[in-house]
């Protein structure tokens, strides 16, 4: 049902090209200061994407968002006892 999606981060020499970057997928974010574009795109689709735009002249470097392979599901810790001491206080 739904598209599983990553990120991009796209280094420019010039953002004057930023604009043509949207055929490739959502442009999330542009940064004027440092120079890049964060793109999102289909994951099926990454390695073709990378490449075409490595082969830009305008494109310093590609990155791709690590964040669909990052475990998000954290273990519970055992909760410290001093802070449930002084929520039961209303401190």
């Amino acid at each position: 049902m739904f598209v599983q999606r990553q990120g991009l981060v796209v280094w420019l020499y010039s953002l004057k090209q930023a604009k043509m970057l949207r055929r490739f997928g959502n442009v999330h974010y542009v940064s004027k200061k440092l120079k890049y574009v964060v793109l999102y795109c289909n994951q099926d689709e990454l390695d073709g994407i990378i490449e075409k735009l490595n082969s830009f002249s305008f494109v310093k470097k590609v990155e791709p968002s690590y964040k669909p392979f990052l475990k998000m599901e954290y273990e519970n810790s055992a909760p410290d006892k001093a802070k449930e001491y002084d929520y039961k206080m209303g401190i």
